[in-house]
């Protein structure tokens, strides 16, 4: 774990609610000078604490008004079978997460598309059609009442 004080701790929490604050804005909420906010930061990043910055977007927005969570078991373990698993979703544009879990299957993925039609495609069309896919449980969600995904 990394070696992080209070005040790290806190320009963390408030870029992860606001990505886009200015550095003096940021330097004001932690109370520093806004050089030693940035020095702070810049090492944050030089240490692969802070990977990045991104938009959140509300796809739902775009036409992507059905969710779900779907969790996928393989027929195979080796490397070979998950590699083409992993090589295939990340080709398909409706696979928004993909992650590789432990327990009873091997996968879990995020789906975001226009519709239950649209859905029945991607589960048919894509999934339905990977050699070692030999089971897809679909959990359609409902609402999101805490998401702090960015």
């Amino acid at each position: 774990m990394a070696d992080l004080d209070r005040i790290d701790q806190q320009i963390l929490r408030e870029l992860g609610r606001d990505a886009r604050l200015s550095n003096i804005r940021l330097a004001e909420r932690v109370g520093l000078s806004p050089s030693a906010c940035l020095r702070r930061v810049q090492e944050l990043e030089r240490r692969g604490i802070i990977r990045g910055y991104r938009a959140v977007i509300d796809r739902s927005q775009l036409g992507a008004g059905f969710r779900a969570y779907v969790s996928v078991g393989l027929s195979s373990h080796t490397k070979a079978s998950q590699e083409a698993f992993e090589k295939a979703v990340a080709l398909a544009p409706e696979v928004v997460e993909c992650h590789n879990v432990t327990g009873a299957i091997e996968y879990l993925l995020r789906i975001e598309v226009a519709d239950i039609e649209a859905y029945k495609s991607f589960h048919t069309d894509v999934l339905g059609t990977l050699p070692t896919v030999t089971a897809i449980t679909t959990y359609v969600l409902l609402g999101s009442p805490k998401d702090e995904r960015a």
